[in-house]
């Protein structure tokens, strides 16, 4: 596959890769800093605010990286597949986002209801919230962040769960995309962009969960991964735009992720625009990887190594987060790395064991699994 197309040549792209490792890595951070916060364990005391804020609160801007970047790979993956996405198969479509989504989200789901039946510290659903079936029906039916938004916070391998519902219902409906004929699509994707920093404000209407978990409030960004595949299939961009891309989607990643204070300041986040900035900065960067085929160097194999797991490392990080901090509560940097390696330990092995063996059989024995169904 060329370059030109906007899709790899190869199974994945280094620059994809490099993204969602950043971004899994910020997500890592930021659930080990809240288990810390919540604990009023004073461990940074002393340190500049913005460091602070770049380090460990972070969290939600690897999440809509995640979007931008499912975006791209879905749409391309597509195109790839059919040609256009006028001749896109829905029965197909579906059957391999379950293939790659729902064996280990079943999987977490079942330990996750044995762990409340016990009654562990950390796994019970409250009655708050509605109680283990109530968790159990909004995972399944893609309402997680609908859930939190009006009964709090579920507890946290549970709340991770509130992104795969806003990506999985843009999914949903993705090939209804089909029937839109000449700009439609491009209007449609360009109407939920102009929604998104409106979610995140004015219809979250002060409510903090929903600022951050809404449909809209993400789906933004994977309609700028949508754009982002569509706009650079079949085209080939010159080394020197390429360059300059690539440079343009760093600074902005560099200053939503490192300045963020800085933005805050002149009104992004209160806007809902901070986000946006994210999901632009993210696609830039994408196009740039796509179009030259970047090859990362030795020294971030590490990083795009998390990138390739980033799907099992987000199921299955809460689980090491917990653990962890029960057992290293201080030195802090210790309970930062033990998880850090935890969780990169425990996705790579579930992916081999489990994850990836299943998305290949069921790739394969479709329509197998289909008859027995019926029956």
């Amino acid at each position: 596959m060329s370059a030109s197309a906007g899709r790899p040549t190869g199974p994945r792209l280094d620059g994809v890769d490099l993204l969602r490792g950043l971004a899994i890595l910020t997500v890592l951070l930021n659930h080990v800093n809240m288990r810390l916060f919540l604990a009023k364990i004073p461990y940074t005391a002393g340190l500049p605010d913005q460091l602070v804020a770049t380090v460990f609160w972070s969290g939600q801007m690897g999440v809509q990286i995640f979007f931008a970047v499912s975006g791209f790979l879905i749409t391309s993956t597509s195109l790839r597949r059919w040609g256009s996405l006028s001749r896109l198969e829905p029965p197909a479509f579906y059957w391999l986002r379950f293939a790659r989504i729902a064996p280990l989200m079943i999987v977490l789901l079942l330990v996750l209801s044995v762990l409340h039946a016990v009654g562990l510290k950390d796994f019970v659903v409250p009655d708050a919230a509605g109680g283990l079936a109530r968790a159990l029906f909004a995972a399944l039916t893609l309402h997680v962040n609908w859930l939190e938004a009006t009964r709090g916070y579920l507890p946290g391998n549970w709340d991770i769960l509130w992104s795969l519902s806003v990506e999985e219902m843009f999914y949903l409906f993705f090939p209804l995309t089909r029937w839109l004929r000449g700009k439609g699509l491009i209007v449609l994707l360009c109407v939920l962009i102009v929604l998104g920093p409106i979610a995140r404000t004015v219809f979250s209407q002060g409510n903090e969960v929903w600022h951050e978990y809404s449909y809209l409030g993400g789906m933004d960004a994977i309609a700028f991964g949508c754009l982002t595949a569509l706009g650079l299939s079949g085209r080939t961009l010159s080394r020197p735009v390429v360059r300059w891309l690539g440079l343009a989607g760093a600074a902005l990643l560099t200053f939503s992720l490192g300045f963020s204070n800085l933005a805050e300041a002149w009104g992004l986040g209160s806007s809902g625009l901070d986000m946006t900035v994210v999901a632009i900065g993210t696609c830039l960067v994408i196009t740039a990887s796509a179009q030259s085929q970047w090859a990362a160097p030795r020294v971030l194999l590490p990083l795009t190594g998390l990138g390739q797991r980033s799907y099992e490392i987000y199921l299955t990080h809460m689980f090491v987060v917990f653990a962890s901090f029960r057992l290293f509560k201080t030195p802090v940097a210790l309970l930062f790395i033990a998880t850090i390696l935890g969780a990169a330990l425990l996705g790579e092995a579930v992916a081999r064991s489990y994850s990836e063996p299943m998305n290949r059989w069921l790739r394969k024995n479709r329509g197998r699994v289909a008859v027995a169904a019926h029956f």
